[in-house]
């Protein structure tokens, strides 16, 4: 099982990192060709404008789309802007998570924080937001699965996952565990 990590801008370091520390194969994606054979596809944070018009540029909108419509995706962050049908300004998105964002709602660079967060079925977990995005509204296939005190911060919908919070910035893998089973 290869697992693919979005690589146009941002952090997809870290998170080919977490996931050779759970033995998962990885793929920098930065070309079409590049999603053949995947099991799963990490969009990570960055910003959020630049991943879609790079992605834009590379020819790459279309089949990240398709991509997301038949496999399991995560949004990290900016990945979660890159995946949602309403991010508050024109920009080149996916639009295939049906979730409105606000972006950078938590702040500038130097507002960034560290605070656990409460995700279903793995309980409490550190969650690192770095001018993340607040999720304003969602619609009725989009399920909450993470908290931060009352607020929600991260969703599933399907197979797509997004989180406002980065795992990867953190040594606890569970998240990444829970996606890669996903996958399969």
């Amino acid at each position: 099982m290869v697992v693919g990590v979005l690589a146009l801008q941002g952090g997809f370091a870290e998170h080919e990192s977490v996931l050779a520390r759970l033995g998962v194969a990885s793929r920098q994606v930065r070309t079409p060709q590049d999603l053949s054979g995947l099991a799963g596809l990490i969009l990570p944070g960055g910003e959020s404008t630049t991943i879609g018009i790079v992605a834009e540029a590379n020819g790459l909108l279309a089949p990240l789309r398709d991509f997301a419509m038949a496999h399991p995706v995560w949004g990290v962050c900016a990945g979660v802007v890159f995946l949602a049908r309403a991010v508050g300004r024109l920009q080149p998105t996916l639009g295939v998570l049906d979730l409105e964002v606000a972006r950078n709602a938590y702040g500038r660079q130097r507002e960034s924080f560290t605070a656990q967060v409460e995700v279903a079925g793995l309980g409490a977990f550190p969650g690192v937001f770095i001018r993340a995005p607040r999720l304003v509204a969602w619609g009725s296939a989009v399920e909450p699965m993470a908290w931060h005190e009352d607020e929600v911060v991260g969703v599933r919908q399907g197979h797509i996952l997004a989180t406002a919070f980065h795992p990867e910035l953190t040594a606890d893998i569970r998240l990444h565990a829970q996606f890669v089973a996903w996958c399969h």
